[in-house]
């Protein structure tokens, strides 16, 4: 009998049932099926109409989106499927971590939110208030967000 050697090769161009699931931190109350659209004031910088959407594949930095998002509802971090392109998070990205090791990236395109992450442990209150502190910091030096642009 002749052994089958031939390989499963997948056609990275192709349709596929899976899509890319990413974290999004907020203070939002959506429900699964919701859709994330830009054209709301941002969480961040100047809290101009948001021309970007953020989200990461990292849950630490989803952690600190949810920590830090403007309003006073309750942390949350949401699983959503990106419906367009993303790009790097040139805040993150350009300013803070070049190589984009914590995953962050933005979209002018609609997030799908297909879950929601309920357990999950936030950073200490000193780290929340040294992050805070520090963000204010550069705003006072006049260093704002690249995506307020």
């Amino acid at each position: 009998m002749k052994e089958d050697k031939t390989e499963n090769i997948s056609n990275a161009s192709g349709a596929t049932p899976f899509a890319q699931t990413f974290f999004h931190g907020t203070k939002a109350d959506l429900k699964i099926g919701d859709i994330i659209n830009v054209g709301f004031n941002s969480n961040f910088g100047k809290r101009k109409i948001a021309n970007y959407i953020f989200l990461t594949s990292t849950l630490d930095a989803a952690i600190w989106g949810a920590e830090l998002a403007f309003g006073e509802g309750r942390e949350r971090i949401y699983l959503v499927e990106a419906t367009g392109p993303i790009e790097d998070d040139p805040d993150l990205t350009d300013r803070k971590f070049p190589g984009n090791p914590t995953k962050s990236y933005r979209s002018q395109h609609p997030f799908k939110v297909v879950g929601e992450i309920t357990v999950w442990q936030g950073h200490s209150a000193e780290k929340v208030k040294a992050m805070i502190d520090g963000l204010a910091k550069l705003k006072e030096q006049g260093i704002d967000s690249l995506n307020d642009r």
